[in-house]
């Protein structure tokens, strides 16, 4: 007898066909068989008119820290994502060295010496859904220089080391955050040197490039060029053209990952369906401002001329390059979101500056809480609209933790892009869009056993309405509940039940494979 059957459905395998109506069987966790006459089960769920697909895997997210709050967080489950990839735009909770670790606690707020020890820490808290976890470039880099530009002394060796030791833990990948400290601050030699460590372990690199504007397309540049010189798979994080300048970019990013492909580049991006993206406010002045950490960034912001100069680097129209966001927004672009004074919160940074130089106030917002938070409108709805057709590129949702005023991404990423632009624009079929949130992924980071349905498969999986499913939410009110998914399954276990979580942590961390790494050196 199976534990469950889900009958009626129409069934999507995650390839990108299209559906058929069938029967699931699930045994043990895993799909045990697809078809009709299927035999008794212990439990069935009736899914006639609805959509039956292997369960969404998001592959970039920052949920680090969400196995760690005190409640159960279902507000992934609730949009059909299953498993989440943490540990992305180059900042992870380990490892860290006990002279820097306060730069990293400030970042994550949890720190954990080795990479293994914070793998352990969310096994014991259980997480709510499914995690993989890459280890992030930045943090390596603070464990052994803080926030300095130049490594000390065997510096590099010593990150490959600290990598090496997170894959051999775990992690699926590494990622990077080259716009942000001090990862700003590598060369290319550094992030080539460290992508052949991940290479030994078949891991993936995920990259957020080190410019996503004006030049955007030198940077993907750069990000092929790691791969193909260390024959890594390669993310492409969160694809956007942005800022004004850059409109109208996508098309030639997409040709450039084309065109890696065609010379044997396993190379691939993601998304998420909005014309805003979310960062902290810090991020909008030159990579300099930071360099030696927040105390330095606050002696600077206090002296009138390095706010000055910090501005002219911030306007050069030559220096893409560590020059920050200030030249992609407008003031009216730029809504605060986090910051210790509430009365900001909500409010543009055109607003908040009345008739004041908006440079002006951007500095005292940062000067007042350096660890601010934004969301800045600077994509265009034909950018966004042609990433989303490209079978090279998936859907992620670079979710906030899911406490306060956050970019509705985080509550609402696939049922919006269900509802809004496969339902509404029919930007792609259901069947690609559901690849697009499941085997895309999941082959990415080496997940095999996810984000397909058939015999032998995990049996997480999603059952939802393709008529009614979306996100209301929006930028003032981002936690409002998305609809239309009906059951999800987490190893055959129900965990939203009738469109309500049953209040379980049922999901578990899953590990890199047991391997042994292809023998090589830094």
């Amino acid at each position: 007898m199976h534990d469950l059957i889900i009958r009626g459905g129409t069934v999507y395998d995650g390839f990108g066909g299209s559906g058929i109506t069938a029967d699931v069987a699930v045994a043990e966790g895993r799909v045990a068989a697809i078809g009709t006459d299927l035999g008794p089960a212990r439990e069935c769920i009736a899914a006639d008119g609805l959509a039956v697909t292997p369960g969404f895997v998001d592959p970039h997210t920052h949920s680090d820290i969400v196995p760690f709050m005190s409640d159960p967080q279902p507000f992934k489950l609730l949009q059909g994502v299953t498993t989440e990839i943490v540990g992305n735009c180059g900042y992870t909770c380990a490892p860290t060295h006990p002279d820097h670790s306060a730069e990293i606690a400030a970042e994550m707020e949890y720190v954990f010496p080795r990479f293994t020890d914070y793998l352990d820490a969310v096994d014991a808290a259980g997480p709510t859904n499914h995690l993989a976890a890459l280890v992030g470039h930045n943090t390596l880099r603070i464990a052994v220089a803080g926030f300095e530009q130049k490594l000390p002394p065997g510096g590099l060796e010593r990150m490959c080391e600290l990598a090496d030791e997170a894959f051999a833990a775990g992690a699926v990948g590494w990622s990077s955050g080259l716009e942000y400290v001090p990862g700003a601050y590598a060369a290319r030699d550094e992030l080539i040197a460290l992508a052949r460590v991940a290479r030994r372990w078949g891991a993936t690199y995920a990259t957020h490039m080190r410019n996503e504007g004006e030049g955007v397309l030198a940077a993907v540049d750069e990000a092929i060029a790691v791969a193909q010189a260390a024959g890594v798979r390669l993310q492409v994080s969160h694809c956007k053209a942005s800022g004004h300048a850059a409109h109208g970019a996508a098309p030639r990013l997409l040709a450039r990952i084309i065109q890696a492909r065609l010379s044997g580049v396993d190379v691939l991006g993601d998304m998420y369906p909005y014309e805003a993206c979310s960062t902290g406010l810090v991020a909008v002045l030159p990579t300099i401002a930071s360099e030696g950490g927040e105390s330095k960034l606050l002696e600077r912001l206090t002296d009138p001329q390095e706010r000055q100069r910090l501005r002219r680097i911030a306007e050069d129209p030559v220096e893409f390059v560590g020059a920050g966001l200030w030249r992609e927004i407008r003031p009216d672009d730029l809504t605060v979101t986090q910051h210790a004074d509430q009365a900001v919160a909500g409010r543009t940074l055109a607003d908040i500056a009345g008739g004041r130089d908006p440079w002006e106030s951007l500095c005292d917002l940062i000067l007042a809480d350096p660890a601010a938070g934004t969301v800045l409108h600077v994509m265009r709805a034909d950018d966004v609209e042609t990433f989303m057709q490209s079978p090279l590129i998936s859907i992620g949702s670079d979710n906030d933790v899911p406490a306060g005023l956050v970019h509705p991404r985080t509550y609402g990423t696939f049922p919006r892009f269900l509802g809004t632009y496969v339902r509404g624009r029919q930007i792609v079929s259901l069947g690609e869009a559901v690849r697009k949130m499941t085997s895309a992924t999941a082959s990415q980071f080496g997940l095999a056993d996810r984000g397909w349905l058939g015999r032998g498969a995990a049996a997480d999986i999603c059952v939802f309405d393709p008529a009614v499913v979306d996100h209301a939410g929006d930028y003032s009110r981002p936690e409002t509940p998305p609809v239309g998914m009906h059951w999800v399954l987490l190893e055959g276990l129900p965990v939203i039940r009738d469109g309500q979580f049953t209040g379980e942590r049922r999901g578990r961390l899953l590990r890199a494979g047991m391997r042994e790494p292809a023998v090589g050196t830094c």
